[in-house]
């Protein structure tokens, strides 16, 4: 099994941290800071850990801002994810000095992301903030320019949700489309994933924009749109499906076949649609399927997930094939029943077909 993301912040690392930032600065003192830290440490989820690291942070670094967040700055030997804490503590002490603190987050950022960090700083100081946001957007640095997407992102997982950018998104438009098209794949992939932030709150907005630079746009651009479109196109939206060429529904029938019909939790499926064109032209076709999961008060709740992209030709039989893992995770419970499976074409349900899971 997978080492629990806890781990990332351990004993170890500490201990490491510690020697470097007494290394770079003498009034800094390791084994205090050790001894604050590590015997509440092992218990703690991995936020709770990087939180207790940032309280231990604001009590042995030097009291006075600056001096603090240069000796951060000049240790430079310090990356991953006890920068996590280090974010934090310069997102609680540097509030009050926006501009040192962005200037320390630029830094940082190059080392580990200050993507959590700088959210403070937009609620408390968005004018200022997205001011030096600009500034950052031909930076060298593809951490910098990906901070500029990823740090304003609304919905940031582990991030505080930055409500007023979930209400109206427009501040951020302008550097999203700065670096729509930059050289790094890294800070495209935020871009995308702010859009896709974007989408779940203004579905127009997101369309509207692949309407306007999808037509003639580079492949990494069309990498870029079809990411950031993927909730969309999960939720059938026709605007968003016709500005793909996907808008039309299928010309012809089609079938899905699950096997086997009981399973076990912890084991799978095997979806497998077949699709036939009665169309004396290719169609293009996302095919996505829905899982009706079976809620604890008997009703079913729907989750759409990806399944293929196909070019259906003229008179053409096509069969798909994916299977489908039913196992414990974090995020959701499952319950036995019956599940229902729609299959979907271009955003709308063309078959159905069922599986009756049963809990061990």
């Amino acid at each position: 099994m997978p080492e629990p993301f806890k781990t990332f912040l351990n004993e170890s690392l500490v201990r490491d941290a510690a020697r470097e930032l007494a290394r770079t600065s003498p009034t800094f003192k390791a084994t205090a800071f050790v001894a604050d830290v590590i015997p509440s440490l092992e218990p703690l989820e991995l936020k709770a850990r990087a939180m207790l690291i940032a309280d231990a942070l604001e009590r042995h670094l030097a009291p006075d801002f600056d001096t603090a967040a240069s000796h951060l700055e000049r240790t430079t030997a310090l990356r991953g994810w006890f920068l996590w804490s280090a974010g934090e503590f310069v997102a609680r002490r540097g509030l009050d000095t926006p501009e040192r603190a962005l200037a320390c987050l630029r830094e940082l950022t190059q080392r580990f992301t200050a993507e959590f960090a700088i959210r403070p700083f937009l609620v408390r100081h968005p004018e200022r903030t997205f001011a030096t946001l600009h500034t950052w957007l031909a930076h060298e640095s593809e951490h910098v320019r990906r901070l500029v997407s990823e740090g304003t992102r609304p919905r940031l997982p582990w991030g505080m949700q930055l409500k007023s950018l979930i209400a109206d998104p427009s501040p951020s438009l302008p550097l999203l489309e700065a670096l729509l098209d930059d050289d790094s794949a890294y800070v495209r992939r935020s871009v995308a994933n702010h859009l896709n932030d974007i989408a779940k709150d203004h579905p127009a907005l997101v369309t509207a924009w692949v309407e306007r630079f999808l037509p003639h746009a580079p492949p990494a651009r069309v990498a870029l749109l079809r990411h950031a479109s993927r909730t969309l196109i999960k939720q059938g939206n026709q605007r968003l499906l016709t500005a793909w060429g996907r808008g039309t529904a299928l010309c012809g029938t089609a079938a899905l076949t699950i096997t086997p019909r009981r399973m076990l939790l912890g084991g799978h499926v095997t979806l497998t649609a077949t699709l036939t064109s009665s169309s004396r032209a290719p169609q293009p076709l996302t095919v996505d399927y829905v899982v009706h999961h079976v809620r604890a008060d008997g009703r079913t709740s729907p989750k759409v997930f990806k399944g293929w992209s196909a070019r259906l030709g003229a008179g053409e039989t096509v069969t798909l094939e994916k299977r489908h893992v039913v196992k414990p995770i974090t995020t959701r419970r499952y319950y036995a029943g019956r599940h229902r499976v729609e299959l979907q074409v271009n955003g709308q349900v063309v078959a159905e077909a069922h599986f009756t899971l049963r809990i061990p």
